[in-house]
């Protein structure tokens, strides 16, 4: 169904989705997130820096990307990984006008390695059974018509 991939180079689709245990993170009151609270629906793990310039460019089209009327079951979890404080996340996201997603941060046992991250931004896509199925490495407009149309397959 949703294998044809959009025409965006830097989006890796897995042949066969990966599941993961037991992933955790924590919201800005340091409340534990699990991934697999949110089973049932498309969830996007955002992994990003307020020093890094490719996560300030799409961080504003994955605010919109939020709000989009096509997509009424997803869930977005921007995750700072750069060890920062939440004030500076804060401002970053004051900065950037960010007024739909929420700041998440890493736990100590840091997801980057969890997932291999290579680098930042990196979007990890996660089917409605809580397996990842995609992920973007570096950044990409979230508002793309075709990067829209194909994520909804997944909704």
């Amino acid at each position: 169904m949703a294998n044809a991939s959009p025409k965006i180079k830097n989006i890796l689709i897995n042949k066969e989705p990966k599941t993961y245990d037991n992933i955790t993170f924590f919201d800005a009151n340091k409340k534990t997130i699990k991934l697999a609270d949110y089973r049932g629906s498309l969830v996007l793990l955002n992994f990003w820096a307020t020093w890094c310039a490719p996560c300030k460019e799409e961080m504003p089209s994955l605010d919109i990307l939020k709000v989009n009327p096509d997509l009424n079951n997803i869930e977005i979890f921007p995750i700072n990984i750069g060890k920062e404080s939440f004030k500076k996340s804060e401002k970053f996201f004051k900065d950037l006008n960010i007024k739909n997603l929420n700041i998440y941060l890493d736990n100590i046992t840091t997801l980057a390695k969890d997932f291999n991250l290579r680098g930042l931004p990196t979007t990890i896509l996660f089917n409605k059974d809580g397996k990842e199925f995609a992920r973007i490495i570096g950044s990409i407009d979230f508002e793309d018509k075709e990067f829209v149309e194909w994520i909804k397959k997944y909704n």
